[in-house]
């Protein structure tokens, strides 16, 4: 079955295209109506589907919990699964010296309620005029009007800019097109990106600075891009220094995705908060969270007594159970260690296929979070026309030939630039990787094809000739 966009009453992010309609998941596959078979290559909306599709043991939980208590207020009551996926939150993933959390539906959710703990940690404790937060260009963050003010990714934000809070942006780490130094493209980064920092700090005056947002691997934007060895180690000493809050924003590289528990652990450095969803509840169930270290608790506590953050559903006792069902069997199965094991083999194949396809530019990432940057030139790095769409058009003909992938533009300067994500689930193994590989290179050769003979010429409306 085909969801016609002339005939559906369904809001679909392209209102232009027909849909497949999934049925069934299973491990790392999905199946539409007519039985074709897909690999999820992105996880979902990117890097949901941690354990992968059809869990038994998720499925079970799910059953019990709404069985049992599928909703209570939490204004009035605590449950069991709301504190015990606290625990295991605490006790087995997140960073040394982090101890409370508190539980929302999503990842916007998630940054909306850290913002709002950063800045009323700082108005209880005497310092209101501690208000601004400083983020980097060519993130993104959430499409509520918070995190979406704290986001640098301009197509997203312009429409509503007049609509959004004020913030500062700064430069990301981004050494293959390096916004602050070009010597850092052939001599590696000097980390000026991250004395921005400072630099904004002090031009806005550290008295109305609360607090600096950053994704640790930037994913939908610039493509799984890691920061630089020592570059959160100089933004946690700077943030130190001037009495600003570190939130890291955890939502698409955490809980394993990188191969480690958290992004930020791969540079030994713990923020002050964190911002996670996404792989927590693993597509069974909206979940996420701010993971917050405890004196921003306790000064709190000991003052206005609740943070002003609450919503409906946070904390609700079946999303809980679920998340506790997905946790429990990324430990069991050792799906941490999974992905910083296979995610190598990952992406020495996607490198590998440099050597064929001129048209990828650079891979990157960490773990199962990697990305391919497509280029019109790799030896000057330039970028397809914007029209073209280049990345959607790869997607496309990665769709019909049976693997999922999460194609995005706008690399280079929000606008310019294609990019691929590739976060599948973490349960992945070689030979599956081998059989998604053996897709992308087909859809690549086809779109190569294409650009090759002119067809890529667009229609004046960004959308290209081959849709």
């Amino acid at each position: 079955m085909i969801s016609d966009p002339d005939r559906t009453k369904v809001i679909h992010r392209d209102l232009n295209r027909a849909y497949a309609t999934i049925v069934r998941g299973e491990g790392i596959y999905l199946f539409d109506s007519d039985g074709k078979r897909y690999i999820d290559g992105s996880g979902g909306s990117s890097s949901v589907t941690n354990i992968g599709h059809g869990v038994k043991e998720v499925a079970d939980a799910v059953y019990s919990q709404i069985s049992t208590l599928a909703y209570a207020p939490t204004h009035a009551f605590s449950t069991e699964p709301i504190e015990e996926l606290a625990r295991l939150v605490i006790q087995k993933f997140a960073p040394p010296g982090m101890e409370r959390v508190w539980f929302v539906s999503g990842g916007s959710e998630a940054v909306e309620s850290a913002i709002k703990i950063a800045l009323q940690y700082h108005r209880d404790r005497g310092k209101a005029t501690k208000h601004q937060v400083i983020s980097r260009w060519s993130s993104y963050h959430g499409s509520t009007f918070g995190a979406m003010a704290v986001s640098g990714n301009m197509p997203r934000r312009k429409k509503f800019v007049p609509m959004l809070p004020p913030s500062e942006h700064i430069p990301p780490c981004f050494p293959y097109r390096c916004w602050v130094n070009s010597s850092c493209q052939t001599s590696g980064c000097d980390l000026s990106c991250a004395h921005h920092l400072e630099h904004t700090i002090r031009q806005m005056g550290p008295e109305n600075v609360a607090a600096f947002i950053a994704e640790p691997v930037v994913g939908a934007t610039l493509s799984a891009q890691p920061a630089t060895p020592g570059y959160f180690q100089e933004i946690r000493q700077i943030c130190d220094k001037y009495d600003v809050l570190f939130i890291a924003d955890e939502v698409m590289s955490g809980f394993g995705r990188t191969g480690a528990n958290f992004g930020i652990d791969h540079w030994k450095v713990v923020p002050d908060l964190i911002a996670c969803a996404k792989g927590m509840g693993g597509g069974y169930a909206p979940l996420g969270a701010v993971i917050v270290k405890p004196e921003i608790v306790g000064e709190v506590r000991k003052t206005t007594g609740s943070f002003l953050v609450g919503h409906t559903a946070a904390g609700n006792p079946l999303s809980c159970a679920t998340g506790l069902a997905v946790l429990k069997y990324v430990l069991e199965h050792d799906l941490v260690r999974n992905a910083a094991d296979v995610g190598p083999y990952l992406k020495e194949r996607l490198q590998g296929l440099m050597e064929t396809h001129p048209i990828i530019g650079d891979v990157r990432g960490i773990g199962l979070m990697l990305g391919v940057e497509l280029v019109a030139d790799r030896d000057t790095k330039q970028a397809f026309p914007p029209g073209w769409k280049v990345s959607q058009v790869v997607g496309r003909a990665s769709l019909d030939r049976g693997l999922v992938t999460y194609p995005l533009m706008g690399t280079v300067d929000g606008i310019e630039g294609d990019h691929m994500l590739f976060t599948p689930p973490l349960t992945i193994t070689k030979p599956q990787v081998d059989e998604l590989i053996t897709i992308y290179d087909e859809a690549l050769g086809e779109v190569e094809g294409l650009v090759a003979s002119g067809a890529m010429s667009g229609d004046g409306e960004g959308r290209p000739a081959p849709w």
